[in-house]
């Protein structure tokens, strides 16, 4: 956030200077017309049992409460749907919430603990592959007394009430959310700032301010449009024709490395992010990259010095770890290991691996402008000295995740976005058990890692087990991280709160947004 402020206070210090006020930072009113955002991201599904992706969670974190939520730039979570939360005892296996006793669904049903326990349960029951039960491994028992839920975990986990402040804690209403499916059509009755007016999957979502909303916030904003373009070029000819009003994931790369946050009738907002990308292995058996030396062969080939200054026009910065700067533990294992592309270390690896090339691979990707320029540069490269002959496969977002769940790509590329800030974001989900890439990785090694960083309610401790763990990882190979992303939201001049709308994690608080 310190990236966002600095610009802030350079604005609000020129328009002082040339004898304007500084109306961005001190809205004096707001019209009644809804504020347009437009964006590239996708909802998978409304309902939150059944998705684990930026585009989804960003509508849930308006929609749905959870009992806990973060502040913007915040790394403590505090108490939403919640009037207190604490882990009792110091075993940091035991969790225990006290509802507020004035929530309702938007549907006017009273909220009530049994309620939360109820979609903790549908969430690990349905189990979808796309959904986030990955998050909660740990999580064994919940008993509800009185206006109390009661959060027993089988192992310790520091982070637990961080998990509970994402789209995976979100509340449900049991009588319009069936127990062991998900829900379907294009309804919501959660208990957030906002209420879905209408809805079409990929094209639009209405939301109107939820006058029964209680929780954390202290004001909620005025009626938000969310538009959904198919990839940033549609999203740049929108923003183009003022059909929108604030952008944010993503325009085209090309437009954002010129953007001028001094240009009149625009307010760029870029701040430093955690979004980062990784090229993912399949490793089942029988997989052409089932073998590391293999995998290890690709980390020695790719540069990512063309993807970085040539595809992405300087927007990225190149990742070389699991977990990306300003994180703890952050380190560069793939640096250390793979200083270099070396095309003659990677045929030694090959040879040793005994695999005749060039190797066949099915590569796959999200069909979108953005993810065709990068994946045919990675292409490039991984053609370019004769080991790999490469069959892409450009899929449509909802397919893709179902498709590389089932292990039908050898290779693919995924963005990923902190679902809270801290390190552990970026391992159980990506590199534990059953680890929401859906690649066949685990190692035990790295699964007792991720149980000795949970055990720190200090997460300083944790700094050491992190790089020892991304060390594994650039060892094993079941990824190759890419890039580290900044954050973007453009907007029109007379727009305010643009600048709160996103702090790098993908979530959206759409209730900053208002016309001055």
């Amino acid at each position: 956030m310190r990236s966002i402020r600095i610009r802030i206070l350079a604005i609000f210090a020129a328009l002082v200077i040339v004898g304007v006020g500084a109306w961005w930072l001190l809205p004096e009113g707001e019209t009644k017309d809804p504020v347009t955002v437009g964006t590239s991201d996708e909802v998978t599904s409304l309902d939150p049992a059944g998705a684990y992706d930026a585009g989804s969670w960003a509508i849930y974190s308006n929609l749905y409460q959870s009992l806990m939520t973060f502040k913007s730039g915040a790394i403590v979570p505090e108490p939403d749907a919640a009037e207190s939360c604490a882990f009792l005892g110091e075993k940091l296996q035991t969790y225990q919430c006290k509802l507020r006793d004035d929530l309702s669904f938007s549907n006017g049903h009273k909220i009530t603990p049994a309620d939360v326990k109820y979609s903790f349960e549908r969430m690990l029951r349905i189990k979808s592959k796309v959904g986030p039960s990955v998050l909660f491994p740990s999580l064994d028992t919940i008993v509800t007394e009185g206006r109390t839920i009661t959060f027993n975990l089988s192992s310790r986990d520091a982070t637990f009430p961080q998990k509970l402040a994402t789209g995976a804690g979100s509340i449900v209403d049991p009588t319009q959310y069936p127990k062991d499916k998900l829900r379907t059509g294009n309804q919501v009755d959660g208990s957030g700032p906002y209420t879905l007016k209408s809805y079409e999957p990929g094209v639009q979502a209405e939301l109107v301010p939820n006058p029964a909303y209680k929780g954390a916030l202290k004001k909620v904003g005025g009626a938000v449009h969310i538009r959904y373009f198919d990839g940033s070029d549609q999203l740049q000819s929108a923003w183009d024709a003022g059909t929108v009003d604030v952008t944010h994931r993503q325009l085209p790369a090309e437009q954002l490395a010129e953007l001028n946050p001094g240009e009149t009738g625009q307010r760029v907002s870029e701040a430093d992010s955690a979004e980062i990308r990784n090229l993912v292995f399949n490793v089942r058996d029988g997989a052409p990259f089932s073998d590391k030396r293999v995998r290890q062969a690709v980390a020695w080939i790719i540069d990512r010095g063309p993807l970085v200054g040539d595809v992405y026009r300087s927007t990225v910065e190149p990742l070389y770890s699991l977990i990306p700067q300003g994180y703890i533990g952050h380190s560069t294992p793939f640096f250390d290991a793979y200083p270099q592309p070396d095309v003659e270390r990677a045929k030694e690896l090959m040879e040793e691996a005994g695999v005749q090339t060039p190797v066949q691979i099915t590569f796959a990707h999200r069909d979108d402008d953005a993810n065709k320029k990068e994946s045919a540069e990675l292409i490039r490269q991984l053609e370019k000295d004769g080991l790999f002959k490469v069959t892409e496969k450009a899929v449509e977002w909802k397919a893709f995740q179902k498709a590389y769940a089932a292990g039908e790509y050898d290779a693919y590329t995924l963005g990923w976005l902190p679902d809270f800030p801290d390190s552990d974001t970026f391992s159980q989900p990506l590199v534990g058990r059953d680890n929401s890439l859906h690649n066949g990785y685990a190692s035990k090694k790295v699964d007792a890692l991720i149980a000795s960083t949970q055990q720190y309610s200090d997460r300083s401790r944790t700094s050491t087990d992190f790089k020892e763990l991304q060390r594994l990882v650039g060892e094993d190979v079941p990824l190759v991280p890419l890039w580290q992303k900044k954050d973007y939201v453009v907007a029109k001049a007379d727009i305010s709160g643009s600048q709160y709308l996103s702090d790098g994690t993908g979530i959206w608080r759409l209730w900053e947004l208002s016309w001055i």
